[in-house]
């Protein structure tokens, strides 16, 4: 029995050693820091674990009662940590490393060279601007994010409610940095920030969308009884009155007198080290070392050649020497033949198109693709308290368990801006062959550190759905259908666009007058959602140049591909290796690609 106790001693010790060594020290394997560092960014933001949806399962719930932590203090640490586990991955010898392995060592590298990378800049950005910040991503996140599914999930909503004090306290903190060293937003982002903000606390707490969605939400549960709800409810219009409003409020104050200091000047060239941001930030977004003025020219040739294609196919439809083809395609986007009414009826028959839009498609993919995702998907409306701000559509994944399915939201907020001649584009990109396979693809994956299928690459991402577009039009998906196809080759013509367009204003100089002007030749847009994208592209510098940079080079290696292997060039399998692999840079998709073709052959 002696050497019984020993052993177990011993097993314990190293059981004690390794967890030591997981959490605080050099894990045993390159492998236990993938796990690590995955766990200390998923661990230390509570929303984060909620969006994932694992804890729930396990019956743990704390996490939900809380909201991440917006400090500069803990910015600091988390910094501080990727420093160090980014010097740990790259002690770990790559010769013991086996492919596999090394292909997430290199992606993780990546990954948190990146972020260092960014961290000089780290007061560069706008955290509240007409796109996002927390003034409207807290509301959405409670409403449609926060599961309110039991007594215990009210009282946690509740919970959270009453800390929107100190995290809008956290973001002011970095608010006041940017302040001081010059970063501050255009005046038009401002303006908006502001008119959203006093719209929102506008209304009594009982007829904010706070308190409406909440109690929607208690009374589809049969087990919380009347007085439960009634007391749960109590409780979240107090703390919406005593600490929601309040937090707004500050806010409100704060810009309205930052707005006396902003200028019209838009492009981040105008910032402390203004190039050298934008170099990071279209480094960052396509995961590429293209200059500013290369993307530029990519974007004028794609530009002529796209508009090429499309006044071909108007000639064919009888329509000749018709000047710009986006601008004939806006004209066709007021006739009554291409619109729904701008009715309930009308949007409801809309959802019904875009569903049979993806039922379509969804059948017509066998022969592409070996790999399809188990995730089901849905098509909703935009929430119409986002719908002012929002774009034409997204995408929202589902949770990990396959309980919540993914959503494709689109905005019909005015049923004159859905042209039916782009929804079939729309519904590729956003749901099937596009994000809904990308992402429920890369959560569902098995074999691979946690890590690869929860870290995001917007080159790879965007890139994707924007290849899906195409792909659908390759296959059949237009045929006998002209007007859709020129749809899609606007959408193209769209994100080509963008290349120049965000490169004029933060690397030109381009006011954003002129930058509406050149998407306004150039895009069957309305004016309306032309001043929203270039907009976009102010606050958001170099995001919108990875669509059709990643889709470039999906192309490019897929024509790599055929061209190497000739008659051996399988579609499906093409379509294995970039979606089974999970998101990735660029550069480190191509090296997999090359590893393929050396395989294949």
């Amino acid at each position: 029995m002696t050497y019984v106790y020993i052993l177990l001693g011993l097993l314990a010790l190293l059981l004690a050693w390794y967890v030591i060594a997981l959490i605080w020290g050099k894990p045993w394997s390159v492998k236990g820091l993938f796990l690590r560092t995955f766990l200390k960014f998923a661990l230390k933001g509570p929303e984060l674990l909620t969006m994932l949806g694992i804890l729930e399962k396990f019956g743990l719930h704390g996490h939900n009662a809380k909201l991440s932590d917006a400090s500069e203090a803990f910015q600091d640490k988390m910094f501080a940590f990727i420093r160090r586990d980014l010097r740990l991955l790259r002690s770990y010898p790559r010769k013991r490393q086996d492919k596999a392995t090394l292909l997430s060592t290199d992606i993780m590298d990546w990954f948190l060279d990146d972020i260092l990378r960014g961290e000089r800049f780290r007061h560069h950005d706008y955290p509240l601007n007409q796109m996002f910040g927390i003034q409207s991503e807290m509301p959405n996140f409670m409403m449609t994010l926060h599961p309110v599914v039991s007594k215990l999930e009210g009282r946690n909503y509740v919970k959270r409610l009453s800390r929107f004090g100190v995290k809008f306290d956290q973001v002011m903190e970095g608010l006041l940095i940017r302040e001081k060293k010059g970063v501050i937003p255009p005046k038009f982002v401002i303006r908006r920030v502001l008119d959203e903000m006093t719209a929102f606390i506008a209304a009594p707490a009982r007829e904010n969308p706070l308190y409406t969605v909440f109690k929607d939400k208690l009374e589809k549960l049969p087990k919380v009884g009347a007085r439960d709800r009634e007391s749960l409810l109590a409780a979240a219009e107090a703390e919406i009155t005593r600490t929601v409003y309040p937090a707004y409020q500050k806010f409100i104050a704060y810009f309205t007198e930052l707005e006396k200091k902003a200028t019209t000047d838009d492009g981040v060239w105008k910032l402390p080290e203004g190039a050298e941001y934008y170099a990071h930030c279209l480094r960052s977004s396509t995961t590429t070392d293209y200059t500013p003025e290369q993307v530029h020219e990519i974007g004028l040739k794609e530009v002529a050649r796209i508009e090429a294609e499309m006044a071909a196919i108007l000639e064919k439809q009888g329509y000749r020497d018709v000047g710009s083809p986006a601008k004939k395609l806006h004209d066709f986007g007021s006739e009554e033949r291409f619109l729904y009414p701008n009715t309930d009826e009308g949007r409801a028959q809309c959802l019904a198109d875009y569903q049979r839009i993806l039922n379509e498609i969804d059948a017509a993919l066998g022969p592409y693709f070996a790999v399809r995702p188990r995730a089901r998907l849905q098509v909703q409306r935009v929430p119409e308290f986002r719908e002012k701000t929002s774009p034409g559509a997204y995408y929202m994944p589902g949770d990990l368990t396959g309980s919540r399915p993914g959503v494709f939201y689109a905005n019909l907020r005015d049923m004159k801006e859905v042209h039916q001649f782009g929804m079939k584009t729309l519904a590729y990109h956003e749901g099937i062959p596009g994000h809904h396979f990308q992402l429920s693809i890369a959560q569902e994956l098995k074999g691979l550190p946690f890590f690869r299928r929860m870290v995001p690459f917007t080159a790879y991402a965007e890139g994707w759905a924007l290849y899906a577009e195409k792909l659908a039009r390759e296959i059949g998906m237009y045929r006998d259908d002209p007007y859709s196809e020129l749809g899609c080759l606007d959408a193209e013509l769209f994100r080509a666009v963008r290349l120049v367009v965000d490169t004029g204003i933060h690397y030109k100089k381009w006011t954003r007058e002129q930058a509406i002007e050149y998407m306004e030749a150039h895009s069957a847009q309305d004016h309306d959602s032309i001043v929203s994208e270039v907009e976009r592209y102010i606050v958001m510098p170099g995001q919108a140049c990875a669509y059709k940079i990643g889709m470039l080079k999906m192309v490019e290696l897929r024509d790599k591909a055929r061209n190497a292997l000739g008659g051996k060039f399988s579609l499906p399998a093409f379509h294995d290796v970039v979606l089974k692999n999970g998101s990735m840079p660029l550069s480190i998709l191509e090296q997999v690609v090359d590893e393929y073709i050396a395989a294949a052959k």
